[in-house]
């Protein structure tokens, strides 16, 4: 698979050559789902709390005789069925909502994923992308010289090391992420509108899902 190269005019000069074991693999729609979806799913805490009917705090006593009222029978003000009564199935902190998705099939799902990005030309390399000041102004007028500082136009950079520098500068800008080749998860990546990977990333991409 051919990747166009860009320079630091934003100008695509060349291409560079990716795996097509990581960059050129056919999309599998039903994989990706559930990848996406088991990642969005692990990412999610139990932190609802509601109480049954044993919890309420309500009083014991009958609310009225059983018959001669022409009223339905009633036990207990905190029944399901009463205004302020405790809910049949409640939500638990210590819900679990995680989902198991196996190895080769994450790095599966990640590779289609990577695969139809190149395809729609939403992948760009460049030979490194560094800041010499921690400043947003810089990051974003380097993106603007690389056709990528419009706001609709956001994009994921993928380093193959941490840069303090770019992750300060850029931390305030709302349409970039900044992260190394493995923390490049599936959402990430079909959440931003392009791709833009430093060249030594990519052979670390290739080593980690080939």
């Amino acid at each position: 698979m051919e990747i166009k190269l860009l320079n630091e005019q934003g100008e695509s000069s060349s291409t560079v050559t990716a795996a097509d074991t990581v960059f050129g693999r056919e999309f599998n729609e039903a994989l990706v789902h559930q990848v996406v979806v088991a990642y969005q799913a692990n990412a999610r805490s139990g932190n609802r709390a509601q109480k049954d009917r044993s919890e309420r705090n309500h009083s014991t006593r009958k609310p009225w005789r059983q018959k001669g009222t022409g009223r339905a029978r009633a036990g207990s003000t905190a029944s399901p069925l009463w205004r302020g009564g405790g809910r049949i199935f409640p939500n638990s902190p210590d819900e679990n909502f995680s989902q198991k998705v196996n190895k080769k099939m994450y790095r599966a799902g990640v590779r289609a994923i990577l695969s139809q990005l190149a395809r729609e030309e939403r992948i760009a390399v460049i030979e490194n992308f560094s800041l010499d000041t921690p400043k947003t102004k810089a990051a974003a007028t380097k993106l603007k010289a690389l056709g990528l500082g419009d706001a609709s136009s956001s994009v994921l950079i993928i380093t193959d090391s941490f840069d303090e520098n770019l992750y300060l500068a850029t931390r305030n800008l709302p349409h970039v992420a900044v992260v190394e080749p493995r923390y490049a998860d599936p959402l990430s990546l079909i959440h931003y509108k392009n791709v833009l990977i430093t060249r030594p990333a990519i052979a670390q991409l290739e080593e980690m899902l080939g």
